[in-house]
């Protein structure tokens, strides 16, 4: 798969996300507005720390065969897009990514790197077990 490939399945991704958004939406003059690259960022970024079946299923969503596609296409998309321009005369385009895993989940250093060389992300271990069980006693 090839860049103009890549950008193609993430075109087809927002497209698809798009219809189906605009299709719950479905009141006459109302407005939706959210981010498809975002959210395949995202997505993206959690297939790089997949494995299996997970890992299957959401290459499947994105409309890619390789998870090393998604890894080069966010690795162009941070630098050149979303780089600062601003010394030239262009944009600076902020973007704040993560991901928050239960603490019980070991997550590896390469995903850690990965995260933050590719995707411009960070990855935050929080002890989701130990608050659900705070802000439920009664």
């Amino acid at each position: 798969m090839d860049m103009r490939e890549a950008i193609a399945a993430q075109t087809s991704f927002s497209l698809r996300l798009s219809s189906h958004l605009l299709s719950l939406n479905g009141s006459a003059g109302s407005n939706l507005a959210f981010s498809p690259l975002s959210l395949h960022s995202v997505l993206s970024l959690l297939t790089a720390g997949s494995s299996g079946p997970t890992h299957q299923q959401l290459l499947w969503f994105l409309g890619c065969p390789l998870a090393s596609n998604l890894v080069a296409l966010y690795f162009q998309i941070s630098n050149s897009i979303l780089v600062d321009g601003s010394a030239v005369g262009g944009p600076c385009i902020c973007y704040a990514g993560g991901v928050w895993v239960d603490a019980g989940v070991n997550l590896k250093n390469s995903f850690r790197e990965v995260a933050g060389s590719v995707y411009k992300a960070e990855a935050h271990s929080v002890p989701f077990r130990a608050l659900v069980r705070i802000y439920t006693k009664d």
